[in-house]
């Protein structure tokens, strides 16, 4: 079909009209199992009432007036997120992207804060995913992303992920901060061992650095914990959020200590939209809910269910799947065949999963699912896998 859209997407020739809880339903009236959530985004699910509720009440009252002005719904979720965190303060945005570009900046301006403007290099990891701007591009160093962007720009120093050696001898005096992802999600999931953050902490520490944790795609509840980094006790310095935060609605938000906030006064960032009264609508009925008693001892519960039955069928099927990776409700699984063309049999048989690295199918389902929906996505997974080659 012909369209005036960009076609920067390779776009599956599919569209929805509704969704209910995990599920989405197509123009068509087919009905598709979501493991994908809009890609870790939709947390909630699709037509929660809590967040249908919050975004409908305020859309009949008012949706932006920029950041000239207090916002009180902004200053309702900043109080919220820092008192479910490390932080003290909190920048809103409106992407994952945006997010990362803020802390970068942040990690910047802290050093020149402080005295040190010839610290401004950024320590980066092998198989990351920062965003597609020209920064966060040149700091994922991913060659495919790159290709006829021009030189990538300047400013980041990439060390394999999960090796202290290698970090250790990559700072230098121009360095200002470390960057990484408690848990790696485009580049396969990886989580990052409690002594490799605690190993960055130290070296942060040891040289005066920044240490900067992308959580925009495993924080907010993904991984069992509202931020993953909880798992292993090593508190940041800066926090990138994104995806599930507004449960569908967009919003980044950059999150820090005073201390390492100190440079970012009145002019030296900022966002039209950013944090505007619809997005935090939306975000302070997801976060609330997440944060509310038992949400999170379930996702431990249901992710360690599903943990379980990927393990079983992995068992079961090592001709199509390789090993299960995960935490919480952020999996998924090696592949021994084409993971895009596992990806695209798992969709026509009605489960929507998402792929990343070379060989590794990701499933990233809403918070709330239950063990018949892992159940109802375990029995076509196997299905698929039983019947891999026979057509063909």
């Amino acid at each position: 079909m012909s369209t005036a859209v960009m076609p920067t997407y390779g776009r599956i020739d599919i569209a929805f009209e509704s969704g209910e809880g995990p599920y989405l339903i197509a123009t068509d009236g087919r009905r598709y199992l979501d493991f994908c959530a809009g890609i870790a985004v939709n947390a909630l699910g699709h037509g929660h009432p809590k967040v249908v509720e919050a975004v409908k009440a305020q859309a009949e009252k008012l949706w932006h007036t920029s950041n000239l002005y207090r916002i009180p719904e902004q200053e309702r979720l900043a109080d919220n997120l820092v008192a479910s965190s490390f932080a003290d303060l909190a920048f809103f945005c409106n992407s994952g992207a945006e997010a990362v570009e803020g802390g970068l900046k942040l990690c910047r301006k802290y050093q020149s804060a402080t005295g040190n403007d010839d610290r401004w290099r950024i320590i980066t990891t092998t198989g990351s995913f920062h965003g597609r701007t020209i920064a966060t591009l040149a700091a994922a160093k991913n060659p495919k992303h790159l290709d006829g962007f021009g030189p990538p720009a300047d400013g980041f120093d990439q060390v394999p992920f999960g090796n202290t050696n290698e970090l250790r001898a990559a700072v230098t005096e121009e360095t200002a901060a470390i960057v990484v992802e408690p848990i790696q999600g485009e580049g396969g999931i990886h989580p990052a061992t409690p002594e490799y953050l605690q190993a960055l902490r130290n070296v942060a520490d040891e040289y005066g650095l920044l240490l900067f944790y992308d959580e925009v795609q495993c924080g907010v509840g993904r991984s069992g914990k509202m931020w993953a980094h909880e798992w292993s006790g090593v508190a940041p310095d800066v926090m990138a959020v994104a995806k599930g935060i507004a449960g569908g609605f967009p919003m980044g938000v950059v999150m820090a200590t005073e201390a390492a906030a100190q440079g970012m006064t009145a002019g030296t960032h900022g966002s039209t939209f950013g944090g505007n009264q619809l997005a935090c609508a939306a975000a302070n009925a997801v976060v609330e809910e997440i944060a509310s008693p038992g949400f999170l001892d379930r996702v431990v519960e249901i992710g360690g269910y599903f943990m379980a039955k990927l393990e079983e069928l992995v068992a079961a099927r090592g001709d199509v799947f390789g090993s299960a990776h995960g935490v919480g409700l952020m999996l998924g699984v090696t592949c021994k065949v084409p993971n895009l063309e596992l990806m695209t049999k798992t969709r026509e048989a009605g489960l929507l999963t998402v792929i990343a690295a070379d060989d590794f199918l990701r499933f990233l389902p809403p918070l709330t699912i239950e063990e018949s929906h892992v159940d109802e996505a375990i029995a076509v997974l196997d299905e698929v896998a039983a019947n891999w080659g026979k057509d063909g």
